[in-house]
């Protein structure tokens, strides 16, 4: 598209990773926009962005230069998902350095510019706090990934009144869908959905496997709803934060029930042991705050969004949902 067309130009930070990419994909399909991503390629990659016509950029979402681009005011809206999104490391320090101390670098060039932000916070805010989980209520992380983000938001808050523009922080439950395959492959098969490694598992001839006894419930939220709560964020019209999911919690076993449909073959399940302490096991998003400030809702079940994404797999389509 010619630049002379262009009437805003958007940011998104984290771009190459798997909501980040989706988003992208999703915003250069609109009419006057110029897209930049910015990533640092240490967990996106870059077969996400293969069929999304934007500009690319290797760098820290802290990169100096990049933070007196927004202070300069050269993006109409910021939406911000780069992170360590591996709940597994316990490195604090790191986790705050990375998640933390750059939002609030990025949060401060956008204050200086009056820039719309919108950034990613996660269900893990809520821990082990009963469901359903409610903004305002239930805020106890149980590790530090959770409480890194939940520091986020407490930093947006501070900056609610005297910014010029809407501060928006969407709180991601269990995200699935096309764009995640990456995941699997740099991580070993740890941050990707269960969705996509239990039918990695499946498809490879293995025995699907589920901590005991895969009765564990998650609000399971697929990528295209997600995409369009982020675009929803653009014309919110003030500063909050607010749950992105489905509604409705779902168990593992339900996966493996719908798994099963879609291939038409039955699977026998190998059940073991959770290592981890700090596991969530029942995640739910009070959706109510989420449709007063953003105008939205989801439209995907667990079984419509499911039979899309494997439609897609089967394809052998790896890339954004929105570029399929």
């Amino acid at each position: 598209m010619d630049e002379d067309y262009m009437s805003e130009r958007i940011l998104v930070t984290g771009g190459a990773g798997y909501i980040g990419s989706n988003i992208a994909a999703a915003l250069v399909k609109r009419p006057g926009t110029d897209v930049l991503v910015v990533d640092d390629f240490s967990s996106g990659d870059w077969r996400n962005l293969i069929h999304v016509d934007c500009e690319v950029r290797a760098a820290d979402c802290d990169d100096p230069a990049l933070l007196e681009e927004i202070a300069d005011g050269a993006f109409s809206a910021i939406f911000h998902e780069a992170a360590i999104t591996d709940t597994t490391i316990m490195d604090q320090r790191l986790m705050i350095e990375v998640n933390t101390n750059a939002f609030a670098d990025m949060l401060e060039a956008c204050h200086v510019s009056g820039t719309r932000m919108i950034y990613a916070s996660s269900a893990g805010t809520y821990g082990n706090s009963p469901a359903p989980n409610m903004v305002g209520s239930g805020e106890a992380p149980e590790n530090i990934y959770g409480f890194s983000k939940l520091a986020m938001d407490r930093l947006a808050s501070r900056r609610y009144e005297t910014h010029a523009a809407p501060i928006i922080g969407l709180r991601y439950f269990n995200v699935y869908g096309p764009g995640e395959t990456h995941k699997n492959e740099k991580t070993g098969n740890k941050t990707a959905s269960m969705i996509l490694q239990l039918y990695e598992q499946v498809k490879a001839g293995n025995q699907p496997r589920l901590f005991k006894y895969g009765e564990q419930m998650r609000d399971f939220v697929y990528i295209r709803d997600v995409v369009a709560a982020n675009l929803a964020a653009l014309d919110a019209p003030r500063s909050g934060v607010c749950n992105v999911g489905s509604g409705l919690a779902r168990s593992f076993n339900d996966i493996i029930q719908i798994l099963s449909k879609e291939l038409e073959t039955d699977f026998e399940i190998e059940y073991f042991d959770n290592p981890f302490t700090f596991y969530q096991n029942h995640t739910e998003a009070d959706l109510s705050l989420t449709a007063d400030l953003l105008n939205w809702q989801p439209e995907w079940t667990l079984e419509k969004g499911m039979r899309d994404y494997i439609k897609l797999l089967e394809k052998g389509y790896r890339g954004p949902a929105e570029a399929a």
